[in-house]
């Protein structure tokens, strides 16, 4: 499904029209040149929320670049038309991106996804370590969260990965997002103190295209067993 965060490869006729678009946007950054680099190395850019007016055959696309010596990272919106997309795929899946995990991580983030396959939650990533993992760039630093995607297929799934991702979240900086039906996303940290509280608690949504507060308890009776 086309959501947040979904990886889009564009052609290089794609890449050059959003240099283009880009060229007049007046900033410390060489926008062109950022894009034309990502062309290069056939990089994909990330499906982020709509911007209101957006063209039906256009997406709104945005690539990060590494952070700067005091942490700052650049992150450059562009839009692109829907016909120079080569190609979509999901976020990277967390079992498959370990063998990149860095070492500070390795042992507790190995711990965390055996504990994921066991009990049948598949998660995957988004944010710094995708960025790293997919430019090969250095995007990780001390400070850097593991930004997580949850899709639960039903509300004991829902509360069974909650509850690793707090178990875990001890001993690794676990943040990220439930996505729900329609790819409504809940922080995860979000949810689960909403779950120990009051399921009619809102919480704050974002959808592909707006952001609002919705019941908890309106999202899991879209999920099976609710």
């Amino acid at each position: 499904m086309l959501a947040r965060h979904s990886l889009v490869w564009l052609s290089a006729d794609g890449w050059q029209r959003a240099a283009q678009t880009m060229a007049a946007v007046a900033a410390e950054v060489n926008y062109p040149a950022v894009l034309q680099r990502w062309q290069r190395h056939d990089w994909p850019a990330v499906l982020r929320r709509r911007e209101a007016d957006t063209p039906e055959d256009q997406l709104c696309l945005g690539l990060a670049l590494p952070p700067d010596s005091n942490g700052n990272k650049t992150r450059i919106p562009f839009k692109a038309q829907l016909a120079d997309v080569q190609r979509i795929t999901d976020p990277l899946a967390l079992r498959a991106a370990l063998k990149h995990a860095p070492p500070a991580w390795s042992g507790a983030l190995h711990a965390f996804a055996g504990d994921c396959r066991h009990g049948g939650i598949a998660m995957r990533i988004y944010g710094s370590w995708a960025w790293q993992i997919l430019t090969r760039q250095n995007y990780v630093r001390p400070g850097s969260d593991i930004d997580l995607l949850f899709a639960p297929g039903s509300a004991e799934e829902l509360t069974r990965g909650l509850g690793l991702l707090a178990q875990h979240a001890a001993r690794l900086p676990l943040d990220g997002e439930i996505v729900f039906a329609e790819g409504q996303a809940v922080a995860w940290k979000e949810c689960w103190q909403a779950l120990q509280a009051d399921s009619q608690q809102r919480v704050l949504v974002k959808t592909g295209d707006m952001v609002k507060l919705t019941p908890l308890a309106a999202l899991m009776s879209t999920l099976e067993g609710a």
